[in-house]
């Protein structure tokens, strides 16, 4: 299949690009600027655009058989200066179902949106999330255009651990830093509770498996392991080589501040994906360890 991944210089999106090229398919990464020449997707190739303008046009989308939209916007992206119903209406609400309404009218049969599982696990928590709120209409708009001749899925997977060279792994990198014991101004504990995470490259799988087989219209909640926070940091150390037991606090943390938990700390988002779904899907489980030291090399690796 002619595959575009919108994002696809980003740590999904390039994990995307990677696995679909691995089995075969003939990948295109669209982005906003020139892909930078250390990239693991460098070489791809490229098509610029910005969804949230618009600019991509239905005559560029029309070479496709089917696109993984890779791109929402989260909190990490909203300027101090940005506002708030601008900025989530243009990155999600309505940006996300016009571009995937362009792609059905360019001829394009199968449209993949990965979203994220806050409203599908917990749909009380769009109540009072504008984030959360947002990521909810785009998922539902972009499914409101599935029909016989558009295939339309999201895959709404839980916290996802990966990183690629540039903005994923300098985001890593102080607490890649401070788990192999090189930040004694932060402290050895974890917030309670916890989530499920997920590694980039099942998640990798479960896109190929929704472009091959996913159900147009379905919304599916995807995940892996649930773990304490406790246990993820601890596994961060143990990758990094920090030799150090982390305890567990009801404490705001510097790497994970209260704001990061959507839930609210003390709270825990654990559920087990259908095993149905994951079997349609073909996504493999129990990554996260083998994830988390990836991460740690690519950080490491970038840093030098």
């Amino acid at each position: 299949m002619k595959i575009l991944i919108i994002g696809g210089t980003g740590m999904i999106g390039a994990h995307a690009a990677l696995h679909l090229r691995e089995h075969g398919d003939d990948v295109t990464v669209a982005a906003r600027g020139e892909i930078p020449a250390s990239s693991p997707v460098a070489g791809f190739p490229l098509l610029t655009g910005d969804y949230t303008v618009p600019t991509f046009t239905r005559e560029q989308l029309s070479q496709f058989d089917g696109i993984v939209f890779s791109a929402g916007q989260d909190v990490r992206h909203k300027k101090a200066d940005d506002d708030p119903a601008q900025f989530w209406a243009d990155t999600q609400i309505v940006g996300v179902p016009r571009f995937a309404e362009l792609a059905k009218e360019a001829g394009v049969g199968c449209f993949v949106q990965v979203g994220s599982y806050y409203h599908q696990l917990r749909p009380d928590l769009a109540d009072n999330n504008p984030y959360i709120a947002a990521r909810k209409a785009a998922d539902e708009g972009a499914r409101a255009l599935a029909d016989e001749s558009f295939r339309v899925c999201t895959l709404n997977p839980p916290s996802i651990i990966g990183a690629v060279s540039g903005a994923s792994a300098r985001r890593y990198r102080r607490m890649v830093s401070w788990a192999a014991g090189n930040e004694p101004d932060i402290p050895d504990f974890a917030p309670v509770g916890g989530t499920n995470y997920m590694s980039a490259a099942s998640l990798a799988q479960a896109i190929r498996g929704a472009l091959l087989d996913g159900e147009s219209g379905a919304a599916y909640l995807i995940g892996d392991q649930n773990l304490s926070y406790r246990q993820f940091f601890q596994m961060m150390v143990d990758a990094a080589g920090g030799a150090r037991e982390i305890t567990e606090r009801d404490e705001q943390h510097p790497l994970l501040p209260d704001a990061a938990i959507i839930q609210g700390r003390g709270n825990t988002l654990a559920y087990e994906p259908d095993a149905g779904e994951v079997r349609r899907l073909g996504y493999s489980r129990n990554d996260c360890a083998r994830a988390v030291a990836a991460l740690i090399d690519v950080v490491v690796t970038a840093a030098h």
